[in-house]
C-alpha cells in the first residue's frame, strides 16, 4: 500500500479504542485502530502534520460520532483509495456495497468482483483496507459464517456487527 507523505492526521477516541484518521486533498485516506495490524509505518505517520481542524477529518469525526450512536449508516465522505492497487481498490469498493447489519462471505465477495478463484487475494486486500469501519471490512465472514480475519481484532469486528444490528456495542 502506498501512503502519501502529504496527508494530515488526527487521533480520536472511540468506544473501541483510539483511532488514527488521515486525509488527503481527495478525501479520507485512512482510518485505523491505533493498535491494529497493517498500520502505515511509524516514520510516515510521524511525518504527517496533526490537523484536527482539517474539514475532512472533522467531517469524519462527526460521522463516526453518529455511527457510534447508531444514527448513521452508510458513511457519506469522499474517500481517497489511491493507496491501493487496482485490485485492492476493486475489493474496497465492493465492501462499500454490503449493507449495514448484513454480512458476506469472502467467496461471495470474490465472485461479486468477477474473480471467484481469488478468495485468498480478496482476503489479503480486505486485511489491507486502509479505511476501517468506513469501508466495512468487518462485514465479511468466513465460508461457514464465522467471524474471521479482522486487522482490528475479532472482538472489535463482533462489536461493530452488534452495533449495526441494533444491539449496541457491548
Amino acid at each position: 500500500m502506498k501512503n502519501s507523505p502529504h496527508w494530515v492526521k488526527t487521533t480520536v477516541d472511540s468506544p473501541l479504542g483510539p483511532l488514527l484518521l488521515a486525509a488527503s486533498a481527495q478525501g479520507l485516506a485512512g482510518l485505523w485502530f491505533t493498535n491494529q495490524r497493517h498500520l502505515p509505518a511509524d516514520s510516515l505517520v510521524q511525518s504527517w502534520p496533526a490537523d484536527a481542524s482539517h474539514p475532512m477529518l472533522q467531517a469524519a469525526v462527526q460521522q463516526l460520532t453518529r455511527y457510534w450512536a447508531g444514527e448513521l449508516n452508510p458513511f457519506d465522505l469522499p474517500l481517497d483509495l489511491s493507496g491501493g492497487t487496482p485490485f485492492q481498490q476493486s475489493v474496497w469498493q465492493a465492501l462499500r456495497t454490503i449493507p449495514a447489519g448484513q454480512t458476506l462471505r469472502y467467496g461471495e465477495l470474490a465472485t461479486q468482483i468477477g474473480r471467484p478463484a481469488a478468495v485468498r487475494a480478496v482476503g489479503t486486500a480486505i486485511g489491507r483496507n486502509p479505511l476501517s469501519i468506513v469501508v466495512p471490512c468487518h462485514r465479511v465472514v468466513g465460508a461457514d459464517g464465522s467471524l474471521t480475519g479482522y486487522a482490528g481484532g475479532l472482538d472489535r469486528k463482533a462489536a461493530l456487527l452488534r452495533l449495526e444490528h441494533g444491539d449496541g456495542l457491548f
